[in-house]
């Protein structure tokens, strides 16, 4: 058991049957009346987000969320499928529960695979991914003083934007999270 006065962010505790994440919390001790406890929590199978208020006494069962390493395989339309490295095993995902960012993502990297008590409710890919930009305007040298970009396409078929001096065949680096370009690679 988890009380609210031992909150602290990253925290998963159950509530009326759902599985809370603590995205922010504040102790609150008001100059009159009991103190209480003002977070931000996101239920984690639906996503939603929501701010609640809890007595520093209230208290939750504490909810166990599994990441398990798994080998992105490939897709079929509908569902994503990932092999546990261990079991070779493996685990058919549905396409709502890999998240926008999975559009970095390509056959046989390594991602995260978010299970509570069994079911799978999401997918987290590497924070960094190196991929080829497939399409793309010609680049020209010397814009790199200004943070001028261009759209180019990149070999999962996800778009971004990428600095002028960028050519068709080069290896970048992307940051998942925010889907921006981080760097050339050699």
């Amino acid at each position: 058991m988890i009380t609210a006065g031992d909150f602290r962010n990253g925290m998963t505790f159950e509530e009326d049957g759902n599985v809370m994440q603590i995205i922010e919390f504040q102790h609150v001790k008001p100059g009159k009346g009991a103190a209480f406890v003002r977070t931000k929590v996101k239920n984690v199978i639906t996503g939603s987000v929501v701010e609640k208020t809890y007595n520093p006494s209230a208290k939750f069962p504490t909810a166990f969320v599994e990441r398990r390493d798994m080998e992105y395989t490939y897709s079929d339309g509908e569902l994503y499928h990932f092999m546990d490295q261990e079991t070779y095993e493996d685990i058919p995902v549905n396409a709502s529960d890999v998240g926008d960012n999975f559009k970095f993502v390509k056959e046989n990297m390594i991602c995260k695979i978010l299970s509570y008590k069994g079911k799978v409710f999401g997918v987290e890919p590497p924070n960094f991914v190196e991929l080829e930009v497939t399409t793309t305007e010609p680049g020209f040298a010397g814009n790199t003083a200004t943070n001028a970009t261009k759209p180019a396409t990149l070999e999962t078929g996800a778009e971004i934007r990428v600095p002028l001096f960028i050519n068709e065949g080069e290896k970048i680096r992307i940051d998942t999270r925010t889907g921006e370009y981080m760097e050339r690679v050699k």
